[in-house]
């Protein structure tokens, strides 16, 4: 077990540590070392569990800089059907196929981790803590440059719903911009959050 009665296993972190050394461009692991301190960051102040989130965190990138036919071999492997938004989108493989890789590869077996790393770049309807935690600290975690991301940094920590918001809509802003298909998720997370924020009961 990795985590066991709240204890996470720190020699199998180690030996995922390496693995990730070795498939990752040295950018993109220090991406992952960021965001699994800044998930179980955010773990902390919104009341997730700080081991699942720093583990969903460190592994959440792991097949970012796969080639496509890798990507391919992962999907075929374990018969996911990708829809068109998908096909017509190489950033969104990673998600899909990360999340197979860590339970089938890695033996990951909690779905809490596996569905937070599933859904970190798309987000979804009715997002659990841990899920919300990695999707945040993607966006806020101490690596990140782009423009508003202090702003982000600001609004993850005074709140947790005003953050998700911002960080939808700057994601949709951004496809919309590049005239890129917009995943039904990110869609569905955003309708959700913000009529749960008005009151409707979803």
């Amino acid at each position: 077990m990795l985590i066991d009665e709240g204890f996470i296993n720190s020699k199998l972190i180690d030996e995922y540590k390496k693995m990730l050394a070795s498939r990752l461009s040295e950018k993109r692991y220090k991406h992952s070392l960021c965001v699994a301190d800044e998930a179980r960051r955010l773990a902390k102040l919104y009341g997730a569990d700080e081991n699942k989130a720093y583990l969903a965190g460190l592994l959440h990138d792991i097949t970012k800089n796969s080639s496509v036919e890798d990507h391919l071999k992962i999907l075929d492997a374990f018969g996911i059907i990708l829809s068109d938004v998908e096909k017509s989108s190489e950033k969104l493989l990673h998600a899909i196929t990360g999340s197979a890789y860590v339970k089938h590869y890695l033996g990951v077996d909690d779905e809490e981790v596996i569905d937070a790393i599933r859904y970190h770049t798309t987000a979804r309807a009715g997002m659990t803590k841990l899920q919300t935690v990695l999707y945040l600290a993607d966006f806020t975690s101490a690596d990140r440059d782009y423009n508003d991301v202090d702003v982000m940094r600001r609004l993850v920590d005074k709140s947790e719903n005003e953050a998700l918001v911002y960080a939808l809509e700057y994601t949709i802003k951004e496809l919309l911009e590049k005239g890129a298909a917009i995943h039904p998720d990110t869609v569905s997370a955003y309708n959700y959050i913000v009529l749960k924020g008005k009151g409707y009961e979803i």
